[in-house]
């Protein structure tokens, strides 16, 4: 551990800036969280955190909680605050979409007030998920113009791809490869620095336009390969035959990775990256049919499934509407509790919008709906039908002959996730994706 501790300052303070803010605590660093919500500041700065992510056996609360006790990491609200204990930043803010418009507000906001207490020798590193060409042509002006620097000389300005995954991001900061670019070499150098405090990997060097572009067809193949899978599923389907199966044995061939089908695609990332692409795409009047095809492939599953569901009632002499439905998991993805942009949610409100009653059960995410359930057994009692959307720890050891017996008369078992046994095949009907 350093005897001259690295001062940083971490901007954003969410599944991403948390644990990372606590990844350069525990290596040493003297750590600053910046985030604009109070509330958020708040309960960090108590130890608090719904955050479920782990480390060498310890969950992110409890490492919170020992990197406040032994003073090297807090959070504020306030830029000039963490200028006074930080000379490197790193800029973790979100680029949210709506209606297939990346919004890059918050991210401007962000550069405006970084701007306003920058000092000469400053690092900065952009770390979010960016439409290419942003550091360079958004953050750099905004930046310059503030501070009255220039970026390269007074400054150093760098932009660093995000590529953990949720639920791993402790042990991915430390050994997942980089790739890092600045606005000049020695910004690089810096940048390249500022990532080996924390990282044992390798970091490969390119040009900003370059590494920000990489990022976002980084989670665009995933969201094609996801839906070529999906049309493979409903191939399957109609054919007779086990989507996962048929998977599992073409993954056999030492080339193919196909991914798996579910309810959908979610969470942050994979849903908008095509839509941080579009703009540059755009601009440059570039087409990108087959990425566009394939987000609306995704898009539409939730509809399949609905439909799906609604034939398979119809064979038990029973209608959607009046229904009880019970949906396990509102996570965007199993074992979390993100439920930003989870297809979950789209999928309960095709199934309310056909007269369905439909009650969720997740006990890891934390947000309140009119229709989550308090338990298990409240959820899928009298139900209908049972969803299960998402896997989570409390999901694994379900005993499914005793939800088939708390549910209505010919229930139906819905598995998007390959997890309900395949012996309940023969006494239940069971409809797997």
């Amino acid at each position: 551990m350093s005897t001259n501790p690295m001062r940083v300052a971490v901007v954003g303070l969410g599944f991403v800036g948390l644990p990372l803010a606590l990844t350069y605590a525990m290596k040493g660093a003297r750590v600053i969280g910046v985030d604009a919500l109070p509330n958020v500041v708040e309960e960090i700065n108590a130890g608090r955190s719904h955050h479920l992510e782990s480390y060498e056996g310890k969950t992110l609360p409890e490492i919170l909680r020992e990197q406040l006790a032994a003073g090297r990491f807090f959070a504020t609200t306030s830029y000039e605050e963490a200028a006074a204990h930080a000379d490197s930043y790193i800029v973790t803010v979100g680029l949210p979409v709506y209606n297939g418009d990346p919004d890059l507000g918050p991210l401007k906001s962000c550069a405006h007030s970084l701007g306003g207490v920058l000092k000469p020798g400053d690092t900065v590193m952009i770390r979010s998920t960016v439409v290419p060409g942003t550091t360079e042509e958004v953050i750099l002006p905004i930046l310059e113009e503030r501070s009255g620097l220039t970026a390269g000389k007074d400054f150093y300005l760098t932009y660093c791809s995000e590529r953990i995954a949720e639920g791993r991001a402790f042990e991915e900061f430390i050994h997942m490869p980089l790739v890092l670019g600045g606005v000049n070499e020695e910004s690089a150098e810096k940048g390249r620095e500022l990532l080996a405090f924390i990282s044992e990997a390798e970091v490969t060097l390119s040009d900003i336009r370059v590494v920000e572009t990489s990022k976002v067809i980084e989670n665009i193949q995933r969201d094609v390969n996801i839906a070529m899978v999906q049309e493979f599923a409903r191939f399957a389907e109609a054919f007779g035959i086990d989507t996962f199966e048929l998977i599992k044995v073409a993954n056999t061939h030492k080339r193919v990775q196909l991914l798996t089908p579910g309810p959908g695609v979610g969470g942050y990332c994979l849903p908008n990256a095509l839509y941080y692409l579009l703009p540059k795409a755009k601009e440059l009047g570039v087409p990108l049919t087959l990425l566009q095809n394939a987000r609306q492939i995704n898009d539409g599953v939730p509809q399949v499934l609905t439909e799906m569901l609604e034939r398979a009632l119809a064979e038990v002499g029973k209608t959607m509407a009046g229904s009880r439905i019970a949906v396990l998991g509102l996570a965007m993805k199993d074992f979390s509790n993100d439920d930003r942009v989870s297809p979950v949610h789209q999928l309960i409100g095709l199934l309310t919008a056909r007269g369905a009653e439909v009650s969720s059960y997740d006990p890891a995410v934390p947000g309140h709906y009119e229709h989550k359930a308090e338990s298990l057994s409240q959820a899928v009692r009298g139900a209908d039908a049972v969803l299960l959307t998402a896997v989570q720890q409390a999901f694994t050891a379900i005993d499914w002959q005793e939800v088939v017996s708390q549910m209505a008369d010919q229930p139906i078992l819905f598995d998007t996730k390959n997890r309900i046994p395949r012996e309940l095949d023969k006494l239940v009907r069971v409809l797997r994706v």
